[in-house]
């Protein structure tokens, strides 16, 4: 059996002191139904995040609206109790609040960015963010304002690489107007991507990285009868691995990040990084969406 790791599915630079495994791990699963209130079994949360720091995973991603807070209690719970945490990079976002269950509203204020950096770094017991995304733009403030905040923080030492999220390419392209933009991290899946190709092959051309959230949202291309499925059985790996195979050599600055609140589950996406799709694979997928 292949050794399950996530240092096979090669690197991504972001700078010289930081080089992260590109198959990372999202903690959003991680929480109570409808992304609120406290995952049912918090030990397990933990344990999940530690077993991805065992298979080679040092890459997670995280904001403090999953819950709110919730998931990043788990994630600073298994930073402590971790011997080598300082080598995790953590990719964080703010901007964004929770009024309930399913209920995301932005907020990019200023003064409240700032906050929600500062009790971030209280939270993880750092002294300056990997990675900062600006969550959702604020149509109620100007974007030079909110990615201005993010930049004056950078000035400071607090934020090392500023990102945006869920963005179109006007958007992205006006964030870069106030700063360097390191990641942009918008859905992006095998049944969900022709709208934001353009965006990956512009962030590859400017040496900003990509994380597609929702990176398993195969849906109707996971059927037992589907051209996906058929794939996956002729590679003898699930569809989930395939799904993340054809993200991994879509662009080499491409970031997977799925979540999982299961272990076998961790395993299983791990495993991806064994998969090498043939390039006859890779364009048949490809064409495909739901």
């Amino acid at each position: 059996m292949d050794e399950i790791s996530a240092t096979k599915a090669g690197t991504y630079e972001f700078d010289k002191d930081f080089v992260v495994n590109r198959l990372g791990y999202g903690t959003m699963q991680l929480t109570g139904p409808g992304t609120w209130g406290p995952y049912k079994d918090g030990d397990q949360a933990v344990d999940v995040i530690k077993h991805a720091f065992d298979l080679g995973v040092n890459f997670v991603d995280t904001a403090d609206s999953y819950g709110p807070w919730n998931a990043d209690n788990y994630l600073a719970k298994a930073l402590k109790e971790y011997p080598d945490s300082d080598k995790i990079f953590i990719s964080d976002k703010v901007g964004q609040v929770r009024v309930g269950p399913n209920g995301w509203v932005p907020v990019g204020a200023p003064a409240f960015l700032r906050q929600e950096v500062e009790l971030s770094l209280r939270k993880f017991n750092r002294d300056h963010e990997d990675l900062l995304f600006l969550h959702r733009i604020d149509s109620h403030y100007p974007i030079e304002d909110q990615i201005g905040e993010l930049k004056k923080m950078q000035d400071e030492g607090k934020i090392k690489h500023i990102g945006i999220s869920q963005v179109t390419m006007d958007e992205l392209k006006s964030a870069q107007k106030v700063a360097k933009i390191d990641a942009v991290e918008n859905m992006y899946n095998v049944g969900h991507h022709t709208g934001d190709d353009a965006i990956v092959d512009y962030c590859k051309e400017q040496g900003i990285a990509f994380l597609p959230w929702f990176p398993l949202d195969t849906g109707n291309l996971a059927k037992p009868d589907s051209p996906l499925n058929s794939i996956a059985e002729k590679y003898g790996v699930s569809s989930a691995q395939i799904a993340l195979a054809w993200l991994l050599k879509r662009s080499d600055n491409i970031l997977p990040i799925p979540g999982t609140s299961s272990v076998e589950h961790l395993k299983d996406n791990v495993s991806a990084a064994n998969v090498q799709l043939s390039d006859e694979d890779f364009n048949k997928l490809s064409g495909l969406q739901k």
